[in-house]
């Protein structure tokens, strides 16, 4: 079992890590060498310049802070929607909340795919405002909160609180807001972390949705430009582009690692 455990392990972690360092190989090996002798740990030095071509001739750097204020956005929205939205079924359970409960629920048996045509003529021509969110980051931001997953994810977390807290709050005069905000945020960080983490990482891979509603591709994130740029680049240079692409997930995953595994629980939230 032992033997079997270590072989595991080991299987896990080339396929977990193997292609990560792959690609950060590949970033700064010349072209050359990519091509001819793939595996060979750099025959033929380290060429560091892919790094900056990367970042400065093929702009990565635009697109790549395109790609972290589309993401800081998207967060926003869903945390904003998914904490209030269970805070509200959760903690305040008005009369209706098992109907809108079950309402929410229900979005999550229609395929995303169905959605793209009338979510882009919301978009489109969006009511109230009389202008287009075409070539808008708002038009990324706004869709990105109705998550009804997150919504129901941090519902199920606030169901785990104890309710003596919150009933010693009312008691000493806090309100909806200030019970929201004093009482139930400071103890939902390990919930916040997870649905930070799935947000971000969303947002950052989003390949259609931005395709279509951000047509400039002076605003375009990485996951849109960088397919369309792989033919007119070196190999070398995109392999560098991609790495650098990878940098914002996976140092948020190390950054929030154990509020996330916390949370993934829906437990733990008080101690003491």
């Amino acid at each position: 079992m032992g033997t079997t455990h270590v072989l595991l392990l080991v299987i896990l972690v080339v396929a977990g890590l193997g292609p990560m360092l792959l690609l950060a190989k590949y970033a700064v090996t010349p072209t050359q060498d990519i091509l001819r002798t793939p595996m060979a740990i750099f025959p033929n030095g380290i060429a560091w310049d892919n790094l900056d071509k990367a970042w400065n001739d093929v702009q990565v750097s635009r697109y790549f802070l395109n790609t972290i204020w589309l993401a800081v956005g998207s967060w926003a929205s869903q945390i904003l929607v998914a904490t209030t939205g269970g805070y509200a079924l959760s903690v305040l359970r008005p009369r209706y909340g098992k109907v809108v409960q079950a309402l929410v629920l229900s979005t999550m048996f229609v395929p995303a795919i169905v959605l793209l045509v009338p979510l882009y003529l919301t978009i489109l021509d969006p009511p109230l405002l009389g202008r287009s969110l075409i070539n808008s980051f708002w038009a990324v931001w706004l869709p990105a909160g109705a998550s009804a997953f997150n919504v129901l994810l941090v519902q199920r977390f606030f169901d785990s609180l104890p309710r003596e807290v919150f009933e010693a709050a009312r008691m000493d005069g806090a309100g909806p807001y200030r019970l929201f905000w004093s009482v139930v945020l400071p103890m939902s960080k390990p919930i916040i972390g997870v649905v930070s983490v799935f947000a971000v990482i969303a947002a950052w891979k989003d390949f259609l949705w931005p395709l279509l509603v951000l047509k400039d591709p002076a605003i375009q994130p990485l996951s849109v430009r960088l397919p369309s740029i792989e033919a007119s680049t070196d190999l070398g240079v995109f392999l560098a582009a991609l790495a650098i692409s990878t940098l914002i997930p996976v140092g948020l995953f190390l950054v929030f690692q154990r509020m996330f595994l916390q949370g993934a629980g829906l437990g733990g939230a008080v101690k003491g």
